[in-house]
């Protein structure tokens, strides 16, 4: 198993400040550029406090890889949908070569109706509007003289620049939510994997990873980011006593962002007008027993995650998110420098890419 950081901003600006919190993200990251972490990532959403604080995540990788040497940086994820490819693959190619190729693209879908609205762009068109932005930065990366005729962007003949240092393209990753058929369509395209555990059944997660890993060509497969929230601490209660707070509080702010799903329908996102009941149901102590959340001491969350491991397999890249809500950096660095000492030794595979 390899470890990494996600970066998912859900706070309120009264709780925090956008300059401090990307403060705390720059401190952190190389705090695990340090520790021989394998990757940094963060999200793309709009608007609310779910997320809202990373509108561009191209924008704090550059920052994170200005102030790091060795750690990869990962798109988890941006969103085709709302931004041309051209613009797209060119900013990224200009991160890949701003952090000396060590970037990490993870493409999804995005699944909040107000972004989509806001936008201007249907969400009925959100899984052809994702395929065709993939391919156009894939073609655009690996390609010269690129003439692209798609359903909603034609451009070219025309040369990106710069072109990425990683050839032919900087690793690709896709989002996949809780469809095992996407998982084994992004297998067999060759591209990696990012799953969140916490909004689908330990069934679903192991139907998932397994028509991903059937699906890719030869005999090994490709890598696979896996999400969760650690809380860490010598004392178990007051592990527990936090993890249960911040959990409440991210659910408290999802069910905002999601609650127009009250009144959406798309069979784009079959299933999803159950989401707001979903989250609404969330019960810390359950999603601790089934290790949907990391929480303790560090021998307790070395037991969750040799559970992990075993059910889902050792090849697995583990984000874990320490700095989630409102939680201040003392503590946030506290649970950074425990996991670093006394966890990741245990599973060391070589962190490091």
């Amino acid at each position: 198993m390899k470890f990494g950081l996600n970066f998912f901003p859900v706070f309120t600006p009264d709780r925090k400040t956008g300059a401090q919190y990307f403060r705390e993200v720059l401190e952190l990251s190389k705090l695990a550029d340090a520790f021989g972490f394998e990757h940094v990532q963060t999200v793309e959403h709009y608007g609310t406090p779910y997320g809202g604080y990373s509108p561009d995540p191209v924008t704090l990788l550059a920052a994170i890889a200005a102030v790091t040497e060795r750690i990869r940086i990962t798109t988890g994820a941006v969103i085709p949908a709302f931004t041309h490819p051209l613009k797209l693959a060119g900013k990224l190619a200009m991160l890949d070569n701003l952090s000396d190729g060590r970037l990490d693209v993870g493409f999804g879908r995005g699944f909040l109706p107000e972004e989509f609205e806001w936008f201007g762009v249907p969400m009925d068109e959100s899984r052809r509007r994702f395929a065709e932005g993939v391919e156009a930065c894939r073609r655009l990366w690996s390609e010269t003289d690129v003439v692209f005729d798609g359903e909603f962007s034609s451009f070219g003949p025309v040369t990106l620049l710069p072109r990425p240092i990683q050839q032919p393209t900087p690793p690709i990753f896709l989002a996949s939510a809780s469809s095992a058929e996407s998982c084994a369509a992004a297998g067999a395209a060759g591209y990696h994997l990012q799953v969140v555990p916490s909004i689908v059944s330990h069934g679903e997660l192991l139907e998932m990873l397994a028509a991903y890993r059937g699906a890719w060509p030869g005999n090994t497969s490709g890598r696979i980011q896996i999400k969760y929230t650690c809380y860490l601490s010598e004392d178990r209660d007051e592990a527990l006593q936090r993890g249960e707070e911040l959990e409440n509080n991210y659910v408290a702010l999802m069910s905002q962002a999601v609650a127009s799903w009250a009144q959406t329908r798309s069979d784009q996102y079959a299933g999803y007008e159950k989401l707001i009941d979903k989250v609404r149901r969330y019960d810390f102590g359950k999603s601790l027993t089934d290790c949907k959340v990391l929480a303790g001491t560090p021998g307790d969350v070395a037991q969750q995650l040799t559970s992990i491991r075993d059910w889902y397999g050792d090849d697995l890249s583990v984000s874990i998110q320490i700095n989630p809500g409102y939680l201040d950096y003392e503590t946030s660095e506290r649970t950074l420098r425990l996991f670093a000492d006394e966890v990741l030794p245990l599973f060391d595979s070589g962190n490091q890419a």
